[in-house]
């Protein structure tokens, strides 16, 4: 073992405790070249991934087959004329050719644009133009190849289309090109403070937003995979997420391999809790993370009926933590879960580390590699006790792992990250030691007859209830109150709406919190809107668009 991770940063430590993590690279720090190919020449048959399918189909990857053929990649992007700078989208879903292709790009100083293969042409020609793309590598599976075809006549930038698995005519054939291209590749020039990511955000309002990180990014997720997955580097861990999405880039990559661990990959189309709980014993899975809707859904299954003896360390992040989530999985396998907390701008930014006692449904402590504050309306940082918007705070310089803006629009950076301090347009108060706890977004807070109420805290009691699968809470116009408490409830199997059911909602939550947050209008639904990432579109429940 190397412990390479220890060349590429400064901890600090009080007491047992980490307080200082500072990143150390050099001007031309690139991932690709300065960990996976170390470990993979000190230790070419250190297992770095392994994958499988709803098919059957199984493979394990070591850092000298990561080497070899993200090194066969870099040589296929430049043969086809992409390099340093250029912006290629990558649509690949959890097939394993992500990982040499994302590698590859680093190599040649390219920008990966990872996203969802859930994107449709009018998603497509929006990214497309938006951020310039000069090709595409996706998946053959389903109609993404078709709606990229669509896309584009309207995409005049386009120039490289690369298929994986096969391709339609005009595009190039990943798999079989790659198996021709040199197992070499002679270092290019990058810098660590080039584009290296670009992500599309899925918020909640407006067109999604392109924030783009550096070649630094890798560094921060030490902090990820050490201090809250607790990964170790002949362990196992799942991340459960596609490679479209940021999750991704926190627990199927760089902090994992930084720790020289390996990553499991299962390549599935639909999550199906029954399919996916007897992997952990087969495959010996050590540490764990996944949103609270993964958890939600496990916790409905008899996991008595699985044996995940295996796992020593759960998180999870995505969405707020429901304690009852936390109290059940606990309950059924005797792990805590351990919460965290981040954006697409940033990376861990509040967590439980390891070795720490959890308060069930907290979002943990600042990561001591960011200066976390709360702030009231004009920025005065609040008690304990009070309401605040979590911020960053950037006088000393940009912490490694925050994003560099977003992509070519410094006015909208600008309306986030102004005066050295960065708005993460969430809420939380904190208490006397020092635990955050999570109230809403800014723009969720509910104004009832002069009191502030906040989404979560409500929804978390609605969830303790059995029949209730998921929750939103938000407000509703009233001509008396301003706004009302509204319960949009998804059932779970078995259970059918009624008005008694509705008013058992209302009598728990008022024996549980201030009568005051009750929920005076409650609904019930098939299922929820949510943005194409998976979180719930509150904008919509309250009518601040039109469903789609």
């Amino acid at each position: 073992m190397l412990n390479i991770h220890q060349k590429f940063c400064r901890e600090t430590f009080y007491d047992g405790k980490l307080v200082d993590f500072k990143p150390v690279y050099q001007d031309n720090f690139n991932f690709a070249y300065d960990v996976i190919d170390v470990i993979a020449q000190a230790e070419p048959e250190r297992r770095a991934m392994l994958w499988c399918n709803d098919k059957g189909e199984e493979h394990t990857f070591t850092f000298s087959d990561l080497e070899k053929y993200s090194n066969r990649a870099a040589n296929l992007f430049t043969k086809l004329g992409i390099g340093r700078g250029d912006t290629v989208v990558l649509i690949l879903k959890r097939h394993y050719e992500f990982w040499f292709a994302l590698l590859g790009l680093h190599k040649v100083g390219a920008v990966g644009i990872p996203a969802t293969n859930l994107l449709t042409k009018k998603d497509l020609v929006y990214r497309f133009n938006a951020a310039h793309v000069k090709g595409i590598i996706c998946t053959t599976d389903g109609e993404v190849m078709d709606h990229a075809d669509a896309a584009f006549p309207e995409s005049p930038t386009v120039k490289v289309k690369i298929g994986v698995h096969g391709a339609h005519e005009g595009w190039v054939d990943f798999s079989k090109e790659l198996e021709s291209q040199p197992d070499t590749f002679e270092r290019a020039e990058t810098s660590a403070a080039d584009p290296m990511l670009l992500y599309f955000t899925s918020g909640t309002t407006g067109m999604p937003k392109m924030v783009w990180h550096d070649y630094t990014y890798p560094i921060a997720h030490i902090m990820t995979a050490k201090y809250w997955h607790n990964v170790v580097p002949d362990g196992l861990h799942l991340t459960l997420s596609d490679t479209g999405w940021m999750k991704a880039m926190w627990g199927k990559l760089y902090g994992q391999w930084f720790m020289e661990a390996g990553i499991f990959v299962c390549d599935f189309d639909k999550f199906t809790p029954s399919e996916l709980l007897p992997l952990f014993a087969k495959y010996h899975i050590t540490t764990f993370c996944a949103p609270p809707t993964m958890y939600r859904f496990f916790i409905k299954e008899d996991l008595s009926k699985y044996d995940l003896s295996s796992i020593t360390h759960a998180t999870i992040a995505g969405e707020p933590l429901n304690p009852e989530v936390f109290n059940q999985f606990y309950k059924a396998t005797g792990l805590k879960l351990m919460e965290g907390f981040g954006q697409t701008e940033t990376t861990l930014t509040l967590f439980n580390p390891v070795g720490t006692e959890p308060k069930p449904g907290s979002m943990g402590k600042p990561s001591p590699a960011y200066h976390v504050d709360l702030i009231d309306d004009e920025g005065n940082t609040v008690e304990p006790g009070t309401v605040g918007e979590i911020v960053l705070r950037t006088g000393e310089g940009k912490p490694c792992g925050m994003f560099d803006g977003y992509y070519e629009n410094p006015e909208l950076t600008k309306t986030v990250w102004d005066n050295d301090i960065y708005h993460t347009g969430d809420t939380a108060w904190r208490d006397e030691d020092g635990y955050f706890w999570y109230v809403g977004r800014t723009d969720d807070i509910i104004k009832s007859s002069g009191y502030r109420i906040g989404p979560f805290e409500i929804e978390s009691v609605v969830m303790e209830l059995p029949y209730v699968l998921e929750c939103a809470i938000t407000g509703t116009p009233d001509p008396i109150r301003g706004q009302v408490v509204k319960a949009t409830i998804v059932l779970a199997k078995g259970y059918e709406p009624s008005e008694e059911l509705k008013k058992d909602v209302q009598t728990y939550v008022k024996r549980q919190t201030a009568p005051y947050k009750y929920p005076r209008v409650v609904e019930f639904v098939d299922e929820l809107p949510k943005t194409i990432s998976g979180k719930i579109r509150r904008v919509t429940i309250r009518g601040g668009e039109k469903k789609s």
